[in-house]
């Protein structure tokens, strides 16, 4: 493991010393996850594009007063989701802005209209709609949790994540782009962690870079993450995601990661992290495959062959075959992987509510997704050889 010091005296290293480590992340991650790189096939639900924060990078969030703010209806939501199961889609990632009904009267009635006084209720029930009437698995990104509000979802969900992005409280003041985005506290996200590490339940985080954010801080966002893992066991995967600037946005004009950063950081991240913590990159950030592979990534993340990515809709996902054959030129096979890791699901009675194993996709023997022919309106569910 790299120590703290160490991983900061990499701020200033030269283009040998980085190919150096990312040839050690590189042997890290070949030990660990050898011969392999894995995705996740998904359809993207953005359940509210409302949020009580206003980070100063995102286009997602969009004000009530806009015409564009909205909450996906019931009918919506399962309509999306048999047609990427039409496609072979095993994950409904519920993405949403955290808390609108706190601070839009707007939010708060579109809500009444549904029959609920919160998003994280209304989120509840048609995750649940989801695992009666589809073969899918939600994962549920709905940002900051209490303890009560991830021992509600536990029950509906595989799996949940929230981007820590920062430990930097310093990001949070005026000028910066966390300001007046109370959800963004760093010690309201780690509680989050936390929380979900108390009942474990299986959970990816990761680190948003070039946001302002020195070298240390990005340092220590990962170590704090790491502690948590080594406390509760239960963070499955960890994103490096690198800024992108978005015209509109406070930080239009600010510089983006270059190549060579996100190398830097995914290589000391692999170093920094356990190394059964899975490591991922966005493939639609960056196209240079093969560059984030040699500095030690052994996942892509969920992609979809029905819809965009809404936080980064300018960014088209890759095709999957397209994928594939970078991940082969580098001596790797590309398998698709479920939700839930399968150190996750070998301990499935500690980290899956019963009902969410036994909907569960059918897995291979080693835990990696077995392929399926699906009719479209099929509602039966394939049990795995081993769910190993």
């Amino acid at each position: 493991m790299l120590s703290r010091k160490d991983a900061i005296a990499l701020a200033n290293c030269d283009k040998e010393e980085l190919e150096h480590l990312c040839s050690e992340a590189a042997k890290v991650r070949d030990t660990y996850w050898p011969n392999t790189l894995t995705y996740s096939r998904k359809v993207f639900i953005p359940l509210t594009n409302m949020c009580r924060d206003t980070c100063g990078y995102c286009t997602f969030v969009k004000h009530p007063d806009s015409g564009q703010g909205n909450i996906l209806s019931r009918d919506r939501v399962l309509s999306d989701v048999l047609k990427g199961q039409q496609q072979g889609c095993k994950e409904a990632l519920f993405s949403l802005g955290e808390k609108p009904e706190k601070r839009y009267a707007y939010a708060r009635d579109w809500l009444a209209t549904l029959g609920h006084t919160s998003m994280v209720n209304y989120l509840t029930e048609v995750c649940e709609m989801v695992l009666d009437k589809s073969l899918m698995i939600p994962h549920v990104n709905a940002g900051t949790l209490t303890f009560e509000e991830v021992k509600q979802l536990k029950p509906v969900s595989g799996s949940m994540g929230m981007m820590l992005e920062c430990t930097s409280a310093r990001l949070m003041k005026k000028g910066q782009p966390h300001h007046a985005c109370p959800d963004k506290a760093p010690g309201v996200r780690i509680q989050t962690l936390e929380n979900a590490g108390k009942l474990d339940v299986p959970f990816t985080t990761g680190i948003l870079i070039g946001i302002g954010e020195t070298w240390e801080e990005r340092i220590d966002s990962l170590l704090a993450i790491n502690a948590l893992h080594a406390q509760y066991g239960h963070i499955q995967e960890v994103i490096v995601q690198n800024f992108r600037a978005k015209a509109g946005t406070a930080m239009a004009n600010a510089p983006e990661p270059t190549l060579d950063d996100m190398r830097l950081t995914l290589a000391a991240a692999r170093l920094i992290l356990h190394p059964d913590i899975s490591l991922q990159a966005p493939p639609n950030l960056e196209q240079e495959y093969t560059a984030y592979i040699s500095a030690g990534i052994n996942d892509w993340g969920g992609i979809s062959p029905l819809t965009k990515d809404f936080i980064n809709p300018e960014r088209a996902w890759p095709q999957i075959a397209t994928l594939a054959g970078a991940c082969e030129s580098a001596g790797y096979q590309l398998q698709e992987r479920l939700t839930v890791y399968p150190k996750y699901l070998r301990s499935a009675e500690r980290y899956l509510a019963t009902n969410v194993h036994a909907a569960m996709p059918a897995s291979r023997a080693d835990g990696l997704a077995v392929e399926q022919c699906l009719s479209p309106n099929s509602v039966t569910r394939t049990q795995g050889v081993a769910h190993a």
